[in-house]
């Protein structure tokens, strides 16, 4: 997975595709299960603090492992929170290592597994992790493209204010170039407002871009999001200024 259109691309597809019942933190948690190739994973919130919130588990499993970081105070999406990088830890039944009580608890629960906790960090600070788990071999994509996918949920998940109160996305509702281009994808993709919003913030962080210059895109149809037999895909479509002077 090299091309991060492609990625993103992937990623609206498996979000519209989802069960329109669920949150959007289940169905992006969902698509990254399935991107990467993992068996099951959560989405968890301010990983170390008291108000740590575990949004989304994809399975009874990695409910399981989750709420044993949660009790033990110890494990590797502990460690990726506070460190901000990815952390992956071998539960193999071997003693020692850098979470002794995590890996021997998680072992009972899970059996021999791979554990990958990968810290979202959009804007530079770390609001969360994904936590993945495999029972054989590794990821399907790199880890390069895996913190690239944790940092584009990342961005789709922040609402329009940051972890430390102020206000750096507020702008962003504010314009009505964003919410015409959000209505525009809820017309191609017939998802929910807030989910179109979310893949335009997405768009905005792997482009580093701002989410007006995405909604731009959009608008003057330059960015488009259509269906396919396939699902959806993203197409960069050429500009409708003949010109070549189309707006950014």
């Amino acid at each position: 997975m090299t091309n991060r259109s492609a990625v993103l691309a992937r990623l609206a597809r498996l979000v519209a595709a989802g069960d329109r019942d669920l949150p959007l933190a289940s169905r992006l948690c969902a698509a990254c299960v399935e991107i990467l190739g993992a068996d099951g994973g959560a989405i968890t919130l301010a990983s170390t603090r008291p108000e740590r919130l575990t949004v989304s588990t994809s399975d009874g499993t990695s409910a399981r492992i989750e709420d044993l970081q949660d009790v033990l105070g110890e494990g590797p999406g502990q460690e990726a929170f506070r460190e901000g990088r990815a952390v992956v830890t071998h539960v193999d039944g071997a003693e020692g290592g850098p979470f002794p009580m995590f890996t021997e608890m998680a072992g009972d629960i899970a059996g021999p597994v791979t554990v990958w906790a990968i810290p979202m960090h959009p804007g530079g600070t770390t609001i969360g992790v994904i936590t993945l788990y495999r029972s054989a071999g590794p990821l399907t994509e790199s880890l390069d493209d895996a913190q690239f996918l944790a940092d584009a949920v990342g961005a789709a998940l922040l609402d329009e204010r940051a972890t430390d109160g102020s206000a750096p996305f507020a702008a962003w509702s504010d314009r009505a170039r964003v919410h015409q281009a959000a209505g525009m994808i809820v017309a191609q993709l017939a998802i929910a407002p807030a989910d179109a919003l979310a893949i335009l913030r997405a768009h905005a962080y792997a482009s580093s871009a701002t989410l007006d210059e995405i909604a731009a895109d959009v608008v003057h149809r330059r960015l488009s999001f259509t269906h396919t037999n396939q699902g959806v895909s993203h197409d960069a479509a050429s500009s409708d200024d003949s010109t070549g002077s189309g707006e950014r």
